[in-house]
């Protein structure tokens, strides 16, 4: 059995395609709006000043594909302005590009803050909200209004606490998220934060791949080490 066992996972890992998303240098295969996005210190960083606001939620979006099924790792940091409890980011994936022009992208989003409440949880950006709070196991169940689906909670995956304390604020954190059919996992620093079924017929298969810079406070995150893993 074991030796069955080592032999699937070697023509597993054999078939797995590793895809380096962004090569430290500039932004080649991004398109965002460059009155933010630029490389800094040999990540993507996203900034905003009292000078050059955002007025809205604007995204750099990965033009490579838009991948189904695959486990996506990087690492982020976020620098906060004069508001640290608003400032706020997040990786958009499975998602699609609303406005091209304005770079506006709605679906699901690995939400992180430099708060205590939010990183790691669930989010659906343009569309259903919060789908999972962190440190819950949910299935997404259909409701009457396609906006309101029914969130039935089966079980927890980690004290939210917990997740939140093995986060470094002002340092470098690493984020993977793991999509597989109708099933999503997300994780900071090897917690797993959320594990999420979606059964709806508004159940994204596939999209974009994105990252954003929230509306509001002046603040900076940076991306590095984006790697992208597909069967």
């Amino acid at each position: 059995m074991k030796l069955i066992l080592s032999l699937a996972l070697l023509a597993s890992l054999a078939t797995a395609e590793e895809t380096k998303l962004f090569n430290g240098t500039d932004l080649t295969g991004w398109e965002g709006d460059p009155k933010f996005w630029s490389v800094q210190d040999g990540a993507i960083t996203g900034a905003s000043t009292p000078e050059n606001p955002v007025p809205h939620n604007t995204f750099i979006i990965w033009k490579g594909g838009e991948p189904s099924n695959f486990t996506l790792v990087m690492k982020y940091k976020m620098t906060p302005g004069d508001d640290k409890k608003y400032t706020n980011s997040g990786i958009q994936y499975r998602s699609k590009v609303i406005d091209p022009a304005k770079f506006i992208v709605g679906g699901y989003q690995a939400d992180f803050e430099y708060g205590d409440n939010y990183s790691g949880i669930l989010y659906e950006e343009k569309g259903r909200g919060i789908l999972a709070e962190r440190g819950k196991q949910v299935v997404i169940k259909q409701g009457e209004n396609p906006n309101k689906p029914k969130l039935e909670v089966t079980g927890q995956t980690a004290d939210s606490a917990e997740i939140q304390a093995a986060i470094n604020k002002d340092d470098w954190n690493e984020y993977k998220i793991v999509a597989e059919g109708n099933n999503v996992k997300q994780y900071i620093n090897g917690k797993l934060t959320v594990d999420v079924t979606d059964e709806t017929a508004e159940a994204p298969k596939a999209g974009v791949i994105a990252l954003q810079m929230h509306q509001g406070a002046p603040m900076k995150v940076q991306f590095k080490d984006i790697m992208l893993i597909t069967k």
